[in-house]
């Protein structure tokens, strides 16, 4: 690609802000889907996205800031998580299915109720990450910084929760305050991003940067470098791609982040080493 062609799209400020609204997004989602990846739980980002739904009903009904309905039920739905998994003895994972389902379907409810909200179906599920605005990117800015300090302030603890819960156990640890505070992350971070880039680029940076991180590292730390750089570097090549082939600039994102990961791994090496701090 040609300087002049690399310079070109850099004239538009809507794909400067989509630049770098996506890069702060890549770079938070990689950095938490690092723990996602490692607890099990890639099909969690979906599930939340599907889980905050009435709480972006509701905010509309109420007429109050969606970003506070969704946090809402992002963090009703961490809650109920663990509540479920701790209480019922199922593996976290039927927990999920179990609690999301049922938010998704109060959702439906809340919308029959109101004859005059209407939801863009695309826009959430694909998002526009060319539409990201000076606002959107200074809210992630500020939130996501937020949640990396808190991310990397019992980064040990977590690593240790997500290998080995019984010597966790044993040394102390809060053990299931540590797991929802790991959902309610994760949930929080869906809610952040699916605004901006949509549902399936939000699992696309989660789950797909973090597993071709966990790839080519077996160091947390290194995975969370690696996931951001591919993540970053896969939203610059996705939105340089859309728009000279005027395709959905979230849809391309999210092909070239799997073609990164198909990529790796039919080139690495078989290995099964075990993750390390």
């Amino acid at each position: 690609m040609s300087l002049e062609l690399i310079l070109e799209p850099l004239r538009y400020e809507f794909f400067v802000r989509g630049l770098i609204g996506l890069s702060l997004i890549a770079v938070l989602c990689a950095c938490v889907g690092t723990f996602v990846v490692l607890k099990g739980l890639s099909y969690i980002g979906d599930a939340m996205a599907h889980a905050v739904f009435p709480g972006i009903v509701a905010s509309f009904i109420f007429k109050i800031n969606y970003f506070v309905g969704g946090v809402a039920a992002a963090i009703i739905t961490a809650l109920s998580i663990g509540f479920v998994a701790r209480r019922s003895g199922l593996k976290q994972d039927s927990a999920v299915g179990t609690v999301f389902v049922g938010m998704f379907a109060l959702g439906v409810v809340l919308l029959s109720q109101t004859r005059t909200y209407s939801v863009d179906l695309a826009h959430l599920l694909v998002g526009e990450p060319l539409g990201i605005s000076a606002g959107d990117i200074q809210t992630t800015l500020v939130l996501g910084s937020l949640a990396l300090i808190a991310l990397f302030a019992l980064q040990k603890e977590l690593v240790l929760v997500s290998f080995d819960e019984t010597e966790a156990r044993v040394i102390g640890l809060p053990v299931n305050a540590l797991n929802t505070f790991t959902l309610i992350l994760i949930a929080l971070t869906v809610v952040l991003a699916i605004q901006v880039v949509g549902t399936i680029l939000v699992v696309s940076f989660l789950v797909t940067s973090s597993s071709t991180a966990r790839l080519l590292t077996t160091r947390v730390s290194a995975m969370m470098l690696w996931g951001s750089g591919i993540g970053v570097l896969c939203g610059v090549l996705g939105l340089y791609l859309s728009y000279f082939f005027g395709t959905p600039a979230g849809a391309m994102v999210v092909i070239v982040n799997t073609m990164v990961f198909v990529a790796v791994l039919l080139l690495r090496r078989t290995r099964s080493d075990p993750a390390r701090v």
